[in-house]
């Protein structure tokens, strides 16, 4: 954020209830840390400026910089605008931080796209087709020059074609992931790390299926919806010709372990879909669920993939310590966000240093196929 004199700046209470939700806080436990009334916080709330001492007890408790609250609104996901993967099972607050943390990565978004020409978007809309989830795969997949291929990075292909992929960084399993689109018209998916890196290649896929069949998640969407964007998901992770022609009718463990290493989903999913394609039988698919349970692999995959990674970040990082100097604390102190705000957002990856020296990505890269994002 540039300098600014201090009396020109203005408290933006929208920006108070961001930092509140996204630590998960309700206005009362938020006063009771502070040490002030209820009534305080509704003031705020108002537009009431806090007094200076107020104001250092937010920053210390929310862990947000003091310029962070003096900034403009920040575009909020609104709760009819998003797809959560988990609904039922979330809480309130639970949804408040995440939405919360979307709207820390909308304003990142909108920072990056002021300095790089990203992928425009390339998600068709499939809502009046009259399609099945099975056949809107299959149209996606043939839109996209993919035929029967295994997808080797889900989030490098969503990247590709326009969508804006972040992490999440709340450590519940009812939080999976969820969709929405930016004021600009551009898709953006969370996706969670605090599930394995098999079911978020799923939970990726099947908010794809989101935005290809239903444009906009609604809060209030029904379990059709979820029941079409999970049999999207496995239609288009697991091609049903491709499928037929690489597992044998006679599947065992060791043939799910296996053919875990072409398409990269949980066990569960593999049988899901075997069943779904009639080359298990019902009582087959129900023995092979209890076997994955029994030995664990609900919880806990054998042979677990590498999580995948943005192919996009690392690479504006570079550019940006590169070209113009500007590290990691030099992005924080511009949008005014913790920086540990900006690293969860970008999956966990972090960089070796601050401005005083060159940034190194820690996150797991790989060579850079095409170039996804050119310099404006």
């Amino acid at each position: 954020m540039p300098e600014t004199d201090d009396s020109l700046k203005i408290f933006n209470p929208l920006r108070l209830e961001i930092a509140r939700k996204r630590r998960g806080l309700s206005h009362t436990a938020l006063a009771r840390l502070l040490g002030v009334q209820l009534r305080t916080i509704t003031g705020w709330k108002s537009g009431v400026v806090p007094g200076r001492a107020a104001m250092l007890a937010l920053t210390e408790v929310l862990g947000f910089p003091e310029d962070f609250f003096f900034g403009p609104d920040l575009e909020m996901p609104s709760e009819d605008g998003v797809s959560f993967r988990a609904l039922t099972r979330m809480t309130g607050q639970q949804k408040d931080m995440a939405r919360a943390q979307g709207a820390l990565a909308l304003a990142l978004a909108q920072w990056i796209e002021k300095k790089f020409e990203l992928p425009s978007c390339q998600i068709p809309d499939l809502r009046n087709l009259g399609t099945t989830p099975e056949s809107a795969a299959d149209t996606l997949r043939r839109t996209w020059g993919l035929g029967e291929l295994a997808i080797r990075n889900m989030v490098h292909l969503l990247e590709s074609k326009g969508v804006r992929v972040f992490s999440l960084s709340i450590e519940a399993k009812e939080v999976d992931a969820f969709s929405t689109w930016s004021t600009g018209g551009s898709p953006v998916v969370f996706l969670n790390n605090f599930k394995t890196a098999e079911r978020s290649r799923f939970d990726a896929a099947h908010e794809l299926g989101h935005l290809v069949m239903h444009r906009h998640g609604r809060a209030n969407r029904s379990k059709e919806q979820e029941s079409q964007a999970d049999a999207f998901a496995s239609a288009f992770l697991m091609p049903s010709r491709s499928v037929v022609a690489r597992v044998p009718r006679f599947t065992t463990m060791e043939v799910l372990i296996s053919a875990k290493k072409i398409w990269g989903v949980a066990l569960s999913a593999i049988v899901y879909r075997l069943r779904v394609l009639n080359l298990i039988s019902e009582w087959h698919y129900k023995a092979l669920c209890i076997e994955i349970g029994k030995l664990g692999y609900r919880t806990h995959e054998p042979d677990g993939i590498p999580r995948e990674t943005s192919l996009i970040f690392p690479a504006i990082l570079k550019d940006l310590y590169e070209s113009d100097g500007i590290g990691k604390a030099g992005i924080a102190k511009d949008l005014a966000f913790p920086a540990s705000e900006l690293e969860s957002l970008w999956f966990g990856l972090t960089l070796g240093s601050t401005d005083g020296g060159r940034p190194r990505a820690t996150a797991p890269s790989e060579p850079t196929q095409s170039l996804l994002f050119r310099i404006k």
